[in-house]
């Protein structure tokens, strides 16, 4: 618990910070103890509010369609799951047999979920002002990605808007996989036209094609830095 803490930036009590680490199917097999499910709802609810309240102060002239789009593209189990990665929580999780065999540890939807039971664990024990600087931290890089992308929210819309404003040539993607069925990754290599721009890796073809296409769109962003979206 110390070493998630100090990666985190937090202290959260061991007790909760366990807690927030517990799957249901580590609890079912331990004679039904408490879940993360109750710590996941309320960091669901900081991290919304949090991250509403930073779109709206850093885009005054945006639409609430607008806005609602752009929190959407942070606040998903891929987004969360990326944010779990990262910051390894994978290792710590608390699983139960069945999912340990079938790769829960790197499930996008069980990594998403403790993310948001941490950021509860971390307002239960440290209160409300820490849990938001903790969702700073977490997604901060996220929101800033989130106001550039195009009208699609979504890295492969974007791509696509970006390779037809600049006549980079037709998107297309290139995906093998690799491993057991039950742990199976793929990687996805992303096309304009015949040039190989980036590629990605994800649990599914579409998770690989979307961390392609956000790879491929800030290398864009980075040799076009005057193309615009609307």
């Amino acid at each position: 618990m110390s070493e998630l803490n100090k990666r985190l930036g937090v202290d959260i009590d061991p007790e909760t910070l366990r807690l927030s680490l517990t799957h249901r199917s580590y609890a079912f097999e331990n004679g039904g103890i408490p879940t993360n499910e109750r710590l996941e709802f309320l960091g669901d609810a900081v991290l919304q509010l949090k991250t509403t309240k930073w779109l709206f102060d850093h885009n005054t002239e945006a639409s609430e369609g607008r806005l609602a789009k752009m929190r959407s593209a942070v606040v998903n189990s891929r987004a969360l799951a990326g944010v779990a990665r990262t910051y390894g929580i994978g290792e710590f999780l608390l699983l139960g047999n069945g999912e340990e065999r079938t790769g829960g540890r790197d499930k996008d939807s069980i990594l998403a979920d403790t993310v948001e039971a941490i950021i509860g664990a971390c307002y239960v024990s440290q209160g409300p002002d820490a849990a938001n600087a903790l969702v700073e931290r977490l997604v901060g890089p996220l929101l800033e990605d989130a106001v550039n992308l195009g009208a699609g929210m979504d890295y492969k819309t974007t791509l696509q808007e970006a390779a037809a404003d600049l006549s980079l040539g037709a998107v297309h993607y290139d995906v093998t996989g690799e491993g057991p069925d039950h742990a199976r990754v793929f990687t996805a290599v992303a096309y304009l036209g015949e040039t190989r721009w980036a590629s990605g890796e994800g649990t599914s073809k579409k998770n690989a094609e979307l961390v392609a296409a956000e790879i491929a769109v800030k290398k864009i962003l980075e040799k076009y830095p005057g193309w615009h979206r609307n």
